[in-house]
C-alpha cells in the first residue's frame, strides 16, 4: 500500500492502506477518550484502558507532515521550518475494522472500511478507490485505533516519559516489512491526546485529537459506503 493515513492515515494508515492520485497518510487514522477521571500509572497502562474499554469513538483531528532533515540542512533547523502540509478533518470508528477517516482541509477526500474492503474517496477528481481490507491492518499504526485487541502480537511497547504533561509509550513493530519504524502515543488524564508516525525515510507525521466521544450511539449502516453519483470506480 502507497500510504493511508495523506503522504492514510502519511500516516494513520501509511502501510496499511493505499491511496489514489494524493497520496494519502492516515490512518491512521485517531482518537482520544478514555476515563479523565481515572489515574493511570504510566502511558502502557492508558493504552491498555484505552483498548479495552473504547470500542468506538468519535472525533476530530489535525494532521501535520514532517519531512525528514537533508544533508544540506542546518543542524539548527527547527521542527517548525520542515512542516511539509498540515490538514484537518473527522473520524468515526468502531473496532476491528470499521472507520471513516474524513480530510476536511485543505481539501475533501474520505477514507473508509466496513470492516471488508477499504474506499478511498478524492472528491475533487470524484473517484473512488476500493481494495480488500484484509489483515491490512496488521502493524501499521491504524490498527492501535481501529484494529483488535491483539497489539502485543504486533508491537513491541515501552514507556517513554512525560513531555508537556502527556505521558509517552513507543510502539516497535515487530513485523520487518512495515514502513513504520516506531510509534508514539501520548496519553493525559486517561485521554488520547497524540500520535507521532515515523517513517523508515525519517519522516514524521503528527496527529493531535480533539472533541473525542467515546463508545457513541452508530446507526447499523454506519460505515457502509456509497459510491457518488458520476464517481469513476477503480478496484485493486
Amino acid at each position: 500500500m502507497q500510504s493511508v493515513l495523506r503522504s492514510a492515515l502519511g500516516a494513520v494508515l501509511k502501510s496499511a492502506l493505499s491511496s489514489s492520485n494524493r497520496t494519502i497518510k492516515a490512518v491512521v487514522f485517531g482518537a482520544s477518550m478514555l476515563l479523565a477521571s481515572q489515574a493511570f500509572a504510566s502511558g502502557t497502562e492508558q493504552l491498555k484502558t484505552f483498548i479495552a474499554q473504547v470500542h468506538s469513538a468519535h472525533g476530530t483531528f489535525v494532521q501535520r507532515e514532517v519531512k525528514a532533515p537533508s544533508k544540506a540542512a542546518s543542524a539548527t533547523q527547527g521542527v517548525a521550518s520542515r512542516i511539509s502540509g498540515t490538514s484537518s478533518g473527522t473520524f468515526t470508528f468502531a473496532r476491528p475494522g470499521k472507520f471513516i477517516w474524513s480530510y476536511e482541509k485543505p481539501y475533501a477526500q474520505v477514507l473508509q472500511a466496513d470492516g471488508d474492503k477499504l474506499y478511498v474517496y478524492d472528491k475533487d477528481l470524484n473517484q473512488v478507490t476500493i481494495r480488500p481490507l484484509g489483515n491490512a491492518l496488521g502493524a501499521s499504526p491504524a490498527a492501535i485505533l481501529f484494529g483488535s485487541n491483539d497489539l502485543d502480537k504486533n508491537f513491541t511497547s515501552r514507556d517513554a516519559g512525560v513531555k508537556d504533561g502527556i505521558d509517552w509509550l513507543e510502539l516497535t513493530p515487530k513485523a520487518q516489512d512495515t514502513q513504520f519504524q516506531q510509534v508514539g502515543i501520548g496519553f493525559k488524564n486517561g485521554n488520547l491526546e497524540a500520535m507521532e508516525l515515523h517513517d523508515v525515510f525519517g519522516n514524521v507525521t503528527l496527529l493531535t485529537f480533539s472533541n473525542i466521544e467515546k463508545n457513541p450511539p452508530l446507526k447499523a449502516d454506519q460505515f457502509k459506503f456509497i459510491v457518488p453519483k458520476g464517481a469513476d470506480v477503480i478496484n485493486g
